[in-house]
């Protein structure tokens, strides 16, 4: 059969995570309160960091727009499962779904380069600090930023041009709870051969870079901290790095246990289960990772609400 549109119809059909209708409503309300959290998390992080000046610092700068795409990706794919969990039908438009594609791989790819710059900053603060002002200057940051999201957009355009080429005519069910790139890919009664060396060339040249720039960069700290005489002036130069170095190893350990294999050996069980955990819970973890250990923000806290305070006393 000819043609992009799935047997002919305008849809796609999200099969979920289960059929069972006791385990839809448990996860409903565990997705609910997760995403509720995640929301709350990461607003209230990019709105402290732009509340309080102290934090108008490079890493700070970072860490706002890290908060910035889990909020936005998660909002990608997260309503759109609550959604699917109480209701009978699990319908996605074709356009939709590759809407909803476009910006997870687009964000997912920025996310990635984030991850890089932000171990980069830590490489500046701990091995140059005197030349850290210079080097890690706001328009310099700001240009960071902007390659990033240049970089992961375009990526996905590319993503999705190429799989929307395809001819899919097997199916429009979707053994997924998104519209993911490999359950899609499995759907095509073409040969997607080319298109799957393609995703794997961009999506593992993005995830080589950013790994690469992150191990150099905690080669350089390592090699630092260890020449530190005092054990308190090691303890403190590490935790500056402590929470990144958990969120990298999360993100890109799920990441590349999902990403970097052929279609073909797509595992609907396992595969899932890491889907959930980096698209619906590592974005509700990464303000936790963040905040929880780091003096700054608590303490960002507290002069936000005494600010807010006076501000009421004086009226």
């Amino acid at each position: 059969m000819e043609g992009k549109n799935i047997t002919g119809l305008p849809y796609f059909i999200l099969m979920g995570l289960t059929d069972s209708k006791e385990i839809q409503l448990v996860l409903f309300s565990l997705f609910l309160l997760i995403y509720l959290i995640t929301v709350l998390g990461n607003a209230g992080m990019v709105l402290l960091i732009l509340l309080d000046s102290q934090l108008h610092t490079p890493m700070y700068f970072f860490l706002s727009h890290l908060s910035f795409i889990d909020l936005t990706y998660s909002t990608v794919i997260t309503p759109k499962t609550l959604v699917n969990l109480v209701t009978s039908t699990k319908y996605i438009s074709f356009g939709g779904c590759f809407t909803q594609m476009y910006f997870f791989v687009s964000l997912s790819a920025s996310d990635c380069f984030l991850l890089s710059i932000m171990a980069y900053d830590r490489y500046v603060a701990i091995c140059n600090p005197l030349q850290y002002p210079v080097v890690m200057s706001m328009t310099f940051c700001h240009s960071l930023i902007s390659v990033a999201y240049v970089i992961g957009f375009s990526e996905s355009f590319v993503n999705v041009l190429c799989i929307t080429n395809l001819h899919f005519c097997k199916s429009n069910i979707i053994h997924h709870f998104f519209c993911d790139t490999t359950p899609i890919l499995i759907l095509s009664c073409t040969d997607t051969r080319d298109t799957e060396i393609m995703i794997f060339i961009l999506a593992g040249s993005i995830l080589m870079v950013s790994l690469i720039t992150i191990s150099v960069s905690y080669v350089f700290i390592l090699t630092t901290i260890l020449k530190i005489n005092s054990t308190s002036g090691k303890r403190k130069a590490f935790s500056t790095c402590a929470s990144h170095l958990l969120g990298v190893t999360i993100f890109f350990g799920t990441t590349i246990f999902t990403y970097l294999k052929p279609s073909k050996s797509y595992s609907l069980g396992k595969d899932q289960i890491a889907s959930v955990f980096y698209t619906i819970v590592i974005p509700m973890l990464n303000p936790l990772i963040y905040s929880l250990r780091n003096k700054d923000v608590k303490h960002a806290v507290i002069r936000v609400i005494q600010k807010r305070g006076s501000s009421k006393d004086l009226r």
